[in-house]
């Protein structure tokens, strides 16, 4: 039988109140308040929380406090990396992101979803895993929901709310986002 931390992490429905669950969610949260309120100015001593916090990380993930996820370890970072202030990470699935990937400040990334029914919603939820590509840009205030994988070399305008994926090269704008247009088609056309 599964526990729930493995219904969590496979997308099953599972009970989020489960102690295991609790405890590593509050493991996570002592390093956020470490990250957030104790060090909170960038240097070594939030480069050994992250590492703790984000151990799917190179050592040059960046963010800017205040930082806010779920549990950390189903982070998974590129290269040069960079969260401004204020992004939330709500990762009960694995969120993958990129090399080269700069999210703005109040950028939200959401896998953690819910039962359409009231009652069912009372005690389950599960999740579905976010992928973002190498070299993109997530504007300001933009949210991006489960299940939604960005291609490699977009831009997701401020305040846009990502339901869908969005192929490569891709400028995506509004709520929901809508492609605009590709990027880069005159570099490749030089």
């Amino acid at each position: 039988m599964k526990t729930e931390k493995q219904k969590m992490l496979s997308g099953e429905y599972y009970l989020a109140n489960d102690p295991e669950l609790l405890a590593e969610r509050t493991n996570a949260k002592r390093l956020l308040h470490r990250l957030n309120v104790t060090e909170y100015v960038v240097g070594e001593g939030t480069r050994s929380i992250l590492a703790q916090l984000i151990p799917n990380a190179p050592a040059n993930l960046y963010i800017e406090p205040p930082f806010h996820c779920d549990y950390g370890y189903n982070i998974t970072c590129g290269d040069n990396v960079y969260f401004n202030v204020n992004c939330v990470v709500l990762d009960v699935v694995p969120v993958t992101i990129g090399n080269n990937v700069f999210c703005a400040p109040g950028v939200q990334i959401y896998t953690a979803t819910h039962p359409l029914n009231a009652e069912f919603r009372r005690s389950k939820e599960s999740g579905e895993p976010v992928t973002i590509g190498d070299d993109c840009w997530i504007g300001g205030g933009a949210i991006i929901c489960p299940g939604v994988t960005i291609g490699s070399g977009c831009v997701i305008g401020a305040g846009a709310v990502v339901t869908k994926n969005i192929p490569a090269n891709s400028l995506a704008v509004g709520n929901p986002a809508k492609v605009i247009r590709k990027l880069n088609e005159e570099a490749a056309e030089s």
